[in-house]
């Protein structure tokens, strides 16, 4: 059964907007969130459990930036928790 026409989006630019959004987005913000983790943590551990806990939460990611309705606000929260997940690097 197709999608309804409705839902879906109109522009290509919103949905390459959001298809960014999910990959590069999504990524810097599990890369920052480890970087955070090794400060906080032994590296040796982070580096270990990153490999499963990486994907899964780039892959949680990429998907809130499709479910959100607008794509801005996605791209300003992954822009915010960025800064907040690197602050430590960039304080020291």
């Amino acid at each position: 059964m197709p999608a309804n026409k409705k839902y879906l989006t109109k522009s290509p630019w919103l949905r390459l907007a959001k298809i960014l959004a999910g990959v590069v987005g999504g990524y810097t913000v599990m890369f920052s969130f480890h970087m955070l983790l090794t400060k906080l943590f032994p590296q040796e551990n982070v580096i270990a459990t990153s490999f499963f806990t990486g994907y899964i939460l780039w892959a949680v990611l990429l998907l809130v930036a499709f479910l959100a309705r607008s794509v801005w606000k996605v791209w300003a929260a992954y822009a915010v928790l960025t800064l907040l997940f690197l602050l430590p690097y960039l304080i020291s």
